[in-house]
């Protein structure tokens, strides 16, 4: 199943044109309509920018290294 994307806008009297189709004359088709809803402003693509991180000890063991198997 060949699959193609387009993005378009509706005319005034609510009519859709697809032009320069990738598919043969005759070929069946099925065609699904999304509404594409506009990018809000207010999203923030980086929601954790400011928040507080905190790395008691970052390089200790997960651990202790005395329960290490392979230092046994």
């Amino acid at each position: 199943m060949k699959a193609h994307r387009i993005e378009t806008k509706l005319t005034k009297n609510g009519t859709l044109i697809l032009e320069d189709l990738p598919f043969q004359a005759g070929e069946a088709v099925e065609i699904i309509v999304l509404e594409r809803f506009p990018q809000s402003s207010e999203s923030n693509p980086y929601r954790l920018r400011g928040t507080v991180i905190r790395y008691d000890d970052p390089f200790e063991p997960p651990v202790p290294i005395e329960d290490w198997e392979v230092l046994q």
